[in-house]
């Protein structure tokens, strides 16, 4: 089973706070994080209710800091895409089918929660590797704060061991910086690089990468980057980088 983390970013009120707080805890999780939340006092603690443990034992961290510690970061939202042409917040996933994607993992996902008002930005929703958004009625799709990490808590509880462990996040940000070099070598336009790296990222967030297979895909991209420009075969084998081993893929 993942380390899960429940990430609140810039609550607004105590009290969805500690309503999530107890959700929390409701379901058998205990990671609490706080992202510039407001100020907590005694509303907080009595929505907490026997989950004041969980309130007063969430961390406070910057959201740069839950990108560079997570294996996985799953950004809900209300709002999601109609078409693929638009790949901000799709493809998306119910929070069942959260469950089975992360369930026989090992590892730190972090799950995002945005604000009351609007929720997530796209900057942050672009750094994210899956989105989640929960079945609503189109009339009125968007939750409040605690009732959603309520949801995700109930769908999420009881899972499995997890059984391999994933890429970390270092790994992860290391290939994907790779593809970018990459996309420079073929002469990708400039104009479709942003929108390739943020497909990138989705299709391997979602794929749930093992370190193993990360370092396939780096072995893959040398070796063809060496078949177009042989200079950087030389250039990496004079920095003392191994030569890629493909003999077992």
């Amino acid at each position: 089973m993942p380390d899960i983390s429940f990430v609140l970013v810039e609550p607004l009120y105590e009290g969805n706070v500690g309503f999530a707080a107890r959700a929390i805890k409701n379901f058998g999780f205990s990671r609490l994080v706080l992202v510039h939340p407001c100020p907590l006092g005694d509303d907080a603690l009595a929505r907490a209710g026997h989950a004041r443990d969980v309130l007063e034992g969430a961390e406070r961290k910057k959201l740069e800091d839950i990108f560079s510690e997570s294996d996985v970061v799953i950004a809900t939202t209300g709002e999601v895409s109609k078409s693929i042409c638009n790949p901000m917040r799709m493809p998306y996933y119910s929070p069942r089918e959260i469950r089975d994607r992360i369930g026989d993992l090992r590892g730190s996902v972090s799950i995002l929660f945005g604000r009351e008002n609007w929720g997530l930005n796209n900057r942050e929703v672009r750094r994210s590797d899956v989105i989640c958004t929960i079945p609503a009625s189109p009339d009125y799709p968007i939750l409040n704060l605690s009732h959603a990490v309520a949801v995700m808590a109930y769908e999420l509880s009881h899972l499995p061991r997890g059984e391999y462990l994933l890429a970390g996040r270092e790994q992860m940000e290391h290939l994907y910086r790779h593809i970018d070099q990459y996309l420079t070598l073929i002469d990708h336009p400039d104009f479709k690089r942003e929108v390739t790296m943020l497909m990138m990222r989705r299709i391997f967030g979602r794929a749930n990468l093992t370190a193993r297979e990360a370092s396939t895909l780096h072995g893959l991209m040398r070796r063809s980057e060496w078949h177009i420009d042989p200079t950087t075969r030389d250039r990496d084998l004079g920095s003392g980088g191994p030569e890629p081993d493909l003999s077992n893929e």
